[in-house]
């Protein structure tokens, strides 16, 4: 979880490689709308993200009743949004990838073939609620390199 540019799909894919399960990409679960909406540089809201939340809740919701492992790169932006996740999937582990606003800036400026233009990241920061110490995240800093990320997760989850 992250904001945009935070490097959710990149770590995300990769801890999945490592770890032998699928990967989902939270975008691929938005509805037209909200793409057109982000596209268009307009904010979404919570409203424009209920359908969206549940389809991913729903998804995972199948793979904990599968009992299968899966990584999901999702915003996941507010509590009340990664409650929903959570209720879906109640063994869901949240991983904050947190960074410095002008690390992330860059990130967005130079990226292509995304919707999300890097105007979005104010916005994305203003709705951010990092992650309390009762949910448990593991808050991670994304100065490091995506390898070190997932190295450092998977050393975590090996304890």
């Amino acid at each position: 979880m992250g904001v945009a540019g935070s490097g959710k799909t990149v770590v995300g894919t990769a801890l999945a490689r490592e770890l032998g399960v699928e990967f989902v990409d939270g975008d691929d679960y938005h509805p037209p709308e909200n793409v057109r909406k982000m596209a268009a540089g307009v904010p979404l809201d919570d409203d424009d993200r209920a359908g969206w939340l549940s389809a991913l809740a729903s998804r995972m919701a199948e793979a904990h009743h599968a009992a299968k492992g899966l990584v999901v790169a999702c915003s996941a932006l507010k509590r009340k949004y990664r409650d929903v996740l959570r209720a879906a999937a109640p063994d869901v582990q949240f991983v904050f990838l947190n960074g410095p606003k002008d690390l992330i800036a860059q990130r967005l400026q130079a990226r292509r073939g995304h919707y999300m233009p890097a105007a979005m990241l104010a916005s994305q920061l203003a709705t951010l609620e990092p992650p309390a110490p009762e949910e448990h995240a593991i808050a991670v800093d994304t100065t490091q390199t995506p390898r070190q990320i997932v190295s450092g997760l998977l050393a975590r989850s090996a304890r």
